[in-house]
């Protein structure tokens, strides 16, 4: 299916929210940069602004951020204070809408592509997503992999030995997660809570009646990182697994 040409993506807005990621926001920035010349050199009459929501950020993030809102115009910074990544991400799409806005694009022709500040995605990141909503998706549900520099070999390999990705996959990551901006609105947004914010969104998203799409063609490297900065999050999950547990109900 099609979408129709009035439903055609015509604004891209990227929302990272970070709380104390000096060591991997570079990094990240940079990846989705990267994703951005990508998108513009193959749809450039498709509009794109980076947002990145610093919350409660007590280490160098918010100089890296802004180094990289000064060279480039495309990425905007915000400083919140809700120690909540679902209020974090609220928060940095409510500032994408708004652009959208002024840009008189609407909900129907906006999308909204959220990732993480210790992620690093690929460079048809955005193009991919944008090919999907083109195609009639409403929501993207993209896979991710754990970064395997710096992470014991074998929680690598129990990691892999329980996620299968593949087109169609079950699962959904923050990190890796689009969506139109009108189902975004209609399905209630992320809520304000601590983590799984992603997890209610998607069934807030089915329950709707929006088109989802899940694929393996956008796969996102992740911090392998056991310290967990969201409760029942990645980081958690990858601490559970390497504890010798199977994450009890956390889904990664």
């Amino acid at each position: 299916m099609t979408v129709p040409a009035e439903h055609g993506i015509r604004h891209v807005g990227v929302v990272i929210p970070a709380h104390n990621e000096e060591r991997h926001l570079a990094a990240a920035l940079t990846a989705v940069r990267t994703a951005v010349d990508t998108l513009n050199a193959a749809r450039p009459g498709v509009s794109v602004r980076v947002v990145v929501v610093l919350d409660a950020c007590t280490d160098r993030s918010g100089t890296i951020a802004r180094t990289f809102a000064a060279a480039d115009a495309r990425f905007a910074v915000q400083d919140v204070d809700f120690r909540n990544v679902g209020g974090t991400r609220r928060e940095g799409i409510r500032a994408v809408l708004a652009g959208a806005a002024a840009r008189d694009v609407p909900d129907t022709q906006a999308w909204i592509a959220n990732t993480d500040a210790d992620s690093r995605v690929p460079p048809h990141w955005l193009t991919r997503q944008v090919e999907l909503a083109d195609a009639g998706s409403d929501a993207v549900l993209g896979s991710v992999e754990p970064d395997r520099n710096g992470m014991d070999a074998g929680l690598v390999r129990a990691w892999h030995a329980r996620h299968h990705l593949r087109e169609h996959h079950p699962h959904i990551h923050g990190a890796n997660l689009g969506v139109r901006a009108s189902a975004y609105l209609a399905a209630g947004g992320f809520p304000a809570a601590e983590s799984g914010e992603d997890r209610s969104l998607v069934k807030a998203l089915r329950s709707s009646g929006a088109v989802i799409s899940a694929t393996d063609t956008n796969r996102v490297v992740t911090s392998g990182r056991l310290e967990a900065r969201a409760p029942r999050g990645f980081a958690g999950y990858l601490l559970a697994l390497a504890l010798g547990s199977s994450g009890g109900n956390v889904q990664a």
